[in-house]
């Protein structure tokens, strides 16, 4: 057992905290604090996804049912995402599926739980993108939480003496004695090993003001989708930036490209371009609408209920014409 001892001067000076990843060891057994906290942003998330579902017509049966799904295809997606990525690491398959000792990615679990939302989204004849935003104001919190069992694996930090951008590697000045953030790694020989940047730190303070943000501008949504969209953005710019410090990177290769770093770029301009396009076409339709009601008097989706209304009048006009002239011809008749 591996107990992390770090500390960080410039908050709490020279106070040491031990970091004992096993939460609960009992008859041979260890629960970790990884999957532990993992687990907790699993099940917050979810109860977020049944809250802010209901905006979408969601009920809480339905987010049941594609939790059930979504969940284990996403850690299976994240772990899949992980080994596949390093397989150099794995000696056995118990290895390769031992998550309690870390190794997720979270554009694994995205690609998997994505996957398994649209099955589901299909099998229940319910739009895609309607979980997709309860999902996309939701996830920011697993992964707000989540990145608390790398802190207690011992593990996501990032180098102080520069910041990758896709392969090129840019030096920055020392930070090591000044920066109020820094976090230093100690060992049982000496003090001091490693000062880092707290990345794990970094993203999880960066999900949370994502969380906020969506939050507070859900209501304003202009389309479908929009939600999920600013959680690709926004997840999307912040980890290219925290992927770039980070020493513990998967690498595209022997490319020197780390693999999150070039998704996180790519679905960044993705979710930008989309919700730019998207934006757009949803002004013009507004404003397609407005000139057709300022011509019209009625709204554009009014108009087929206007149209048709007109129609029945007419009907009904005729109708009553022909009876009437029926009814005095009758009289005549009797006359």
């Amino acid at each position: 057992m591996t107990v992390t001892q770090v500390s960080f001067p410039g908050i709490f000076g020279d106070t040491v905290f031990a970091i004992n990843p096993v939460a609960i060891s009992a008859f041979g057994l260890e629960i970790r604090w990884y999957g532990l906290i993992i687990c907790i942003g699993i099940i917050l998330t979810v109860m977020n996804v049944i809250r802010v579902g209901k905006r979408e017509g969601l009920t809480t049966d339905d987010v049941l049912d594609y939790a059930l799904w979504v969940v284990p295809c996403g850690i299976i997606g994240a772990r899949a995402y992980y080994v596949l990525t390093s397989l150099s690491e794995y000696k056995s398959f118990l290895e390769a599926i031992a998550i309690w000792n870390g190794g997720l990615a979270i554009y694994g679990g995205i690609i998997g739980g994505a996957i398994a939302a649209l099955a589901v989204s299909l099998a229940k004849k319910i739009r895609f993108v309607k979980i997709a935003d309860a999902i996309g104001a939701s996830i920011f919190i697993g992964q707000m939480i989540g990145r608390w069992g790398n802190f207690c694996n011992g593990e996501a930090y990032g180098s102080l003496s520069g910041i990758d951008f896709l392969g090129k590697f840019i030096e920055t000045p020392s930070l090591a004695d000044s920066y109020p953030l820094r976090m230093v790694v100690h060992s049982a020989s000496s003090y001091g090993v490693e000062v880092v940047h707290p990345t794990f730190l970094y993203e999880s303070l960066w999900n949370l003001l994502g969380f906020i943000i969506v939050a507070v501008f859900y209501k304003k949504k202009k389309f479908d989708g929009q939600i999920i969209l600013s959680y690709l953005g926004w997840y999307g710019f912040g980890r290219f930036f925290i992927e770039g410090l980070r020493t513990d990177s998967l690498y595209l290769g022997n490319t020197g490209i780390r693999i999150s770093q070039l998704l996180a770029l790519l679905t960044f301009i993705f979710a930008v371009a989309i919700t730019v396009i998207m934006l757009a076409r949803t002004k013009k339709e507004a404003l397609d609408e407005g000139e057709y009601e300022s011509q019209f008097g009625v709204r554009a989706e009014e108009a087929t209920t206007e149209a048709e209304k007109e129609i029945s009048a007419e009907i009904t006009e005729n109708t009553t014409d022909t009876n009437n002239t029926t009814e005095e011809t009758t009289n005549g008749t009797d006359n």
